[in-house]
């Protein structure tokens, strides 16, 4: 089983998360590409702790909204969420190669992950961003989704995510994160819950009925209160049941410049 969290999502001197104590313990990292978070020096540094350690540089691609933290739906032309995400991947690939990696696979991010569930055109949008940068590329998303659907038909290699700390409805799509309880906090309840995921047990909705979810890879949320905590309890509870973490989209092997 992979386990990612999302990372490098501070600005300047402004820091959100412990990138450092998380790339000890996912296998994949989905880096923020400087239009939801991160500047080009925090975005590099995050690329070469991955590279370090083995861990997957995934693009966390967005909106172009810092403000909003990219959790804000932006009603954009199609042909020009096209360019912005492959700009984004572009830089992401860019400072990952000089750390001695570079991106294995795309992962949207915020508002834009959750509109492209439903929403066909932007999807469409993103997927041909990804397809245009690297045909074939392996991306992650909800399972379900129509990103995931156009994704497989373009020929691009679709994953499965599922979300350690938060709630999900019946239908199987998150919790808005303005309602109460659609984050979670206690880690050993976050772990327990993984450990159901990844024997294929069925878990809780947020209303009480039982929802079966088959992923791929598991996130974490780096601005999650005590994520660090989290991603390490659920790392530990799945390796002592003999669950092994690895990525789902591996790094190369590339030497820094």
């Amino acid at each position: 089983m992979d386990v990612n969290a999302d990372l490098a999502e501070g600005f300047g001197r402004w820091e959100l998360g412990d990138d450092t104590a998380l790339l000890d313990i996912v296998s994949s990292a989905n880096v923020a590409c400087g239009f939801h978070a991160g500047d080009p020096r925090t975005l590099r540094a995050a690329c070469s702790g991955a590279a370090m350690r083995g861990v997957a540089v995934g693009a966390q691609v967005g909106y172009r909204d810092l403000a909003g933290f990219g959790r804000r739906f932006i009603d954009m032309d199609p042909a020009e969420l096209v360019d912005e995400v492959i700009y984004q991947i572009g830089a992401l690939d860019a400072l990952a190669r000089v750390a001695g990696t570079a991106v294995t696979y795309v992962k949207p991010h915020g508002a834009l992950y959750n509109t492209i569930v439903s929403h066909t055109e932007q999807a469409e949008a993103v997927v041909e961003a990804v397809r245009r940068f690297r045909p074939g590329m392996a991306v992650l998303g909800l399972a379900g989704s129509e990103w995931l659907r156009l994704a497989g038909e373009s020929g691009l290699k679709p994953h499965r995510e599922a979300f350690a700390d938060r709630a999900y409805t019946p239908e199987g799509t998150l919790v808005p994160r303005g309602r109460p309880g659609a984050v979670l906090h206690d880690p050993e309840a976050i772990a327990d819950r993984c450990l159901r995921i990844v024997r294929g047990q069925p878990i809780e909705a947020a209303d009480g009925t039982p929802l079966s979810l088959s992923p791929d890879s598991i996130c974490v949320h780096g601005d999650t209160p005590d994520a660090v905590g989290i991603a390490r309890t659920v790392r530990r509870k799945l390796t002592e049941q003999g669950t092994s973490i690895e990525p789902f989209a591996p790094p190369p092997a590339l030497v820094a410049d």
